[in-house]
This record gives structure tokens, sequence and C-alpha cells, in this order.
């Protein structure tokens, strides 16, 4: 089966990996592959942490997908070669006053109530998992199963691993769907060059509904949303583990990497394809940032960026086969695209060559859009 995949963002290279490996002949179409959204984010591996009232089939796909990390990962460094910054030693959210306290206790309830384990911490508890920690901090929870990886070493070694399997990249930007006999036949670029397959993956991002020749109503709306990240850096230990906060109803989360590297974001603003770094988006962070952990000012600046996460009408991944036979969607993801990376390879890859959609990935096919629409 011959299969184009466009877009080469961490979904987009884990489907062609997976597809490839079955034998597929893939051709990845993305004029800047592993770079956008997946060389922005912070890589935080936490479906319990990002759980959120009537978003339970969300949870149990990111709790699939977070548990098949470690094999994953195992497999994708040992095929390349290359490191991924893998970390499973949990994440720890903490609340700043009374009031955060309170949204992270209800929080903990539901999760009890969904079977998801968490550990009810006081200050004191956090402040001895994390002593940076301002004194102030009035508890938290533990979530021991969670873990990070590092969107930068990630998307370059599966990158490799899609090469290794024989995928074909071209670095050409997607123009338009070929569409004949009311099927999806491949993809015209902008040179006016054509890629032809059997099945076309349209995993493009927040640009995924810009393709021309898409029939209308085959691809839900899937808007950008701008997150802005600070990345700074210290020669001393600093923080042992992820740690997300709850600062007066705001919140923030700092990812710490093994080389003194930590993330610090990020942002959520709607405000379209606008790239631009703001003062007002970095004070924001800062400020919180240092509410929870003074000693941050100290640490050095290394670098300030922004990326745009792909958001369906219902902030929910959209992975399925469409109205239009030969045509699979893999976009969506919002804020989960690094942690719903090794799942999502694995439905896509399923749909794009069996034509069935695994049973986790039902609750996310594109059906649930259209039809509303």
């Amino acid at each position: 089966m011959d299969i184009a995949i466009i877009g080469a963002g961490v979904v987009g290279l884990a489907t062609a990996w997976r597809t490839a490996a079955r034998g597929a002949a893939v051709t990845l179409v993305d004029p800047a592959p592993a770079s956008g959204a997946s060389a922005v984010a912070a890589g935080m591996l936490t479906p319990v942490s990002e759980l959120t009232y009537g978003e339970e089939p969300l949870l149990r796909l990111g709790l699939a997908s977070r548990d098949r990390y470690g094999a994953f990962v195992a497999e994708l460094e040992e095929l390349t070669g290359l490191g991924t910054g893998y970390r499973t030693d949990g994440i720890i959210e903490v609340a700043f006053d009374s009031d955060d306290l309170r949204h992270l206790d209800d929080l903990r309830r539901f999760q009890e109530s969904l079977g998801i384990p968490t550990e009810a911490l006081n200050g004191r508890e956090c402040r001895r998992l994390e002593p940076m920690l301002a004194p102030g901090v009035r508890g938290g929870l533990l979530a021991p199963e969670d873990g990070s990886i590092d969107p930068r070493r990630l998307a370059p070694a599966l990158l490799a691993a899609a090469e290794k399997h024989g995928v074909r990249l071209v670095r050409r930007k997607a123009a338009a769907l070929i569409v004949e006999n009311d099927a999806a036949a491949g993809v015209r670029l902008d040179d006016g060059s054509e890629v032809r397959a059997d099945k076309v993956l349209l995993a493009a991002g927040p640009w995924s509904g810009d393709l021309e020749g898409l029939p209308p109503g085959t691809v839900p709306p899937v808007r950008p949303v701008k997150g802005q990240v600070i990345r700074l850096r210290t020669r001393v230990p600093f923080l042992r583990r992820a740690t997300r906060g709850l600062v007066k109803g705001s919140s923030v989360y700092l990812v710490p990497r093994a080389d003194g590297e930590i993330v610090l974001g990020a942002t959520q603003e709607e405000m379209g394809f606008d790239t631009r770094v703001t003062a007002g988006g970095l004070w924001e962070l800062l400020r919180d940032a240092r509410e929870l952990l003074p000693g941050l000012t100290e640490l050095e600046f290394a670098e300030v960026s922004a990326g745009l996460r792909p958001g369906s009408p219902d902030n929910a991944p959209v992975m399925g086969p469409t109205a239009l036979p030969g045509l699979v969607l893999g976009t969506g993801h919002f804020r989960n695209g690094i942690l719903l990376t090794p799942v999502s390879g694995d439905i896509l890859a399923e749909v794009l060559l069996d034509g069935t959609v695994p049973e986790v990935g039902r609750p996310f096919t594109p059906d649930r859009l259209t039809e509303t629409a």
C-alpha cells in the first residue's frame, strides 16, 4: 500500500514509522519536519494532571498512551541509537493558596472516583519532595506514574526511525489533495509535482483545513492555540521532577531536563496564527512560577519561543477515516500531542492499513464533529 502523510510533527512521524514498519510504502510531506509545536512543547506525560470534568474518554486515551511509552521509547532508542530524555519520576502538582488547594482536592476526589491513583500532600510533604518550593505552598498532589520526555529529542528520533524503515521524506509544502473517482488519490505539492497514494493521512496540525481540494465538511475546524514557553538553565540541582502549579487559579508548569535545562510554560492564547513572543505572556509565566519557586529568578535565561497547538471544537484529537474514501485525519491533539504520540501512531497505522479504528480511538473519529457541524 502507498501512503502519503501530510505533516511531520510527532503524530505524523510516529504514524509513518509504524506504517512503514508493517510494510507500507510511505511518503512524508513536510517542508520542515520535526519542528512546529513539537519543538516548543515541554513534554509532560501527565494524563492525570491534565484531567478535567467530562473528559473521561480523553483521560483513558492519555492513560493508554502513557502506559505504552516505556516500550515505545525502548524500541525507538534501540532502533535509532538516539536518546529521548524519557523520565518516569512522577509529577507533582502544587497549590499556592487555599482556593487553589480546594481545586486540587476536588480534582483528587474526581480522580479517585475513576480509579486513578494520586497521593494528597500537605505543604511540608511538597517541600520534602521539592525543596525549592516556597514556604507558603499549601499542599498538592503527586501523580507517581506520570513523567516527561524531551520533544526536541523525541521528534528527531521518530524521523530517524521512519527513515530507517524506508519512509521517503519530501521537504515540500502540500498544496492540494488529489481527488479522483470520489476518493483521495494523493497530494499535489507547491512545485506542481504529485505524490500518488492509496491512502492520505492529513496530520498538519492547525493547518489541516487549509489544503486545497478538500470537499466541504470533510475536515472539522481545527484552530491554532498559541503557547509561549521560557527555557532556563541551571548548573546546580533545582527541580527533581516535573512540577505543575496553580497560582490564584492560573496554571504554570516547569519541566527539568538532565542537562540542566528547565522548561517553563505555557500560556494558552486564542490569537490565530500569531507566533510572536510577548512581554506580557513571559511576565505572566515568570510571575506565577516565582510565587511557587522564588529561586527561579536566579537561573540563567536561555530561550523563549511560541508554538501553535491544534485545537478541535471539543479540544480532543480528531483521528480516523473521513467521509472521503482514502482520506484519514490525525490532528486536533491540542495540549496532548506529545503524551498521545504512541497511541496515536498505533491507532492511525491500524486505520490506514486495516481500515479499522481500535476501540480506544473510537470516541475521537471525525464523524463526531462533522455530523454536528
